[in-house]
């Protein structure tokens, strides 16, 4: 357990958990930050060298406090007297130092989400916010995930931050007024997080283990709190039967391999059916949203025994009604595929030309990548083969790059 890997796992575990302590306690969320990275850092050094603690999260906690203290010491000096920096508690009451009233068992992760989805911040700002604090990111990650330069990044998040602190908000669950509004926010920065961890913005792995987990985590807490609400358990639905085939989604080599070629024995069947149950029950209960009608659509690609199998006229006609509740250029490219696999390639490819103009995924790649897989279907393989190249040349992520490449270049083979 002493391994680098190990270590560095702790600590993107236990981060979170630690930050939410400190907030409870202390309230700001720009210097707890700060103080919980300095803690990380430490441990990350002294870990490796003498072994993980018997109890890592209160070293960490402890370390971290330690180092609040120096930094809201080193920021009172600096601006020649002494702030209120806390919600209804003075400085005086932050140096207090304590007995061991930590709890080591207590996770605040889910009060730390609900604060960085605060209604004063923008969309882009929460999911980063969370993305820094939750998911354990760095700045430089985030900004690959939003395509802008880490500089601009920072300042987002900076600006997130000093806006939470101004605001003053409280380290707590939002009120009764503001829940059904911060609930959706949460429930779309889990959705983010466990796409970013499922299929990575850039970098040479295709997942992150530790972003799916603890997005599945988080949700089956905000689901354990909202049992009622027929959206968290739609999405906590769709994230688990994601996740069912992620150990089939790549070879030992970590080469991409496409849902029509996994594996499906590889699939972990005990999530497909806590999945099936979910969004079944959340179909039964509630009004129609957006991650239930997501988490359908997988449902029918997870009981199909082989690709085959598959329910396409069922998969369309979710994907019709899911592009009619939520309209979403993203769901449009989706239904591509199955009206390409029910209509025909040339049906998919006229509703692909729909999207040409819109500026949200004109230039992505997953256009391409479908248009070049609709194209391979009518047989148009020069199309198709620049189409997959030109899909290679807009994505980031590295084993999407190289599956796509030789996609373009089998493609251009099998020209008749």
């Amino acid at each position: 357990m002493n391994t680098a890997a190990s270590v560095e796992d702790q600590l993107r575990q236990l981060g979170p958990l630690v930050l939410g302590s400190l907030l409870r306690r202390y309230g700001n969320l720009d210097l707890c930050e700060d103080a919980v990275q300095e803690a990380l850092s430490e441990a990350s050094l002294n870990w490796a060298k003498h072994g993980i603690p018997e109890r890592p999260r209160g070293w960490l906690f402890t370390v971290a406090k330690r180092r609040l203290i120096d930094l809201f010491r080193a920021e009172s000096a600096r601006r020649g007297r002494e702030e209120r920096f806390m919600v209804g508690a003075p400085p005086s009451e932050f140096l207090r130092v304590p007995g061991e009233e930590y709890d080591n068992d207590r996770d605040d992760s889910l009060q730390l989400l609900f604060m960085c989805c605060h209604p004063a911040l923008t969309p882009p700002s929460q999911i980063a916010l969370t993305l820094r604090a939750i998911g354990g990111l760095s700045t430089q990650e985030i900004a690959n995930a939003f395509f802008v330069p880490e500089s601009t990044m920072a300042q987002r998040i900076s600006r997130a931050k000093r806006q939470i602190r101004e605001v003053g908000a409280a380290f707590e669950m939002p009120p009764s007024t503001e829940i059904e509004d911060r609930v959706r926010a949460v429930q779309h920065v889990l959705y983010l997080i466990f796409n970013e961890g499922y299929t990575t913005s850039s970098g040479p792995n295709i997942n992150r283990s530790d972003l799916t987990c603890e997005a599945i985590r988080l949700t089956r807490e905000l689901h354990r709190l909202r049992s009622n609400d027929s959206e968290t358990c739609g999405l906590l639905a769709l994230m688990l039967l994601t996740e069912a085939r992620r150990p089939a989604r790549t070879t030992s080599d970590g080469d991409l391999v496409t849902l029509a070629d996994q594996n499906r024995d590889l699939w972990n069947k005990t999530l497909i059916e806590e999945g099936v149950t979910l969004v079944t029950r959340a179909l039964s209960t509630g009004k129609l949203g957006a991650y239930q009608l997501q988490a359908a659509i997988a449902a029918v690609h997870d009981e199909a025994e082989s690709n085959g199998d598959t329910d396409w006229h069922q998969v369309l006609a979710l994907y019709e009604t899911l592009d009619f509740v939520a309209p979403n250029p993203m769901a449009t490219i989706n239904r591509a595929v199955a009206v390409g696999m029910v209509q025909g390639p040339l049906a998919g490819l006229s509703l692909l030309e729909t999207l040409e103009g819109d500026e949200r995924v004109s230039d992505h790649h997953l256009l391409f990548a479908v248009r070049a897989h609709l194209l391979s279907m009518a047989e148009s393989m020069d199309a198709a083969s620049d189409a997959y190249r030109a899909a290679a040349q807009r994505t980031a992520s590295l084993p999407e790059k190289r599956f796509l490449e030789i996609r373009a270049l089998q493609t251009k083979q099998m020209k008749k």
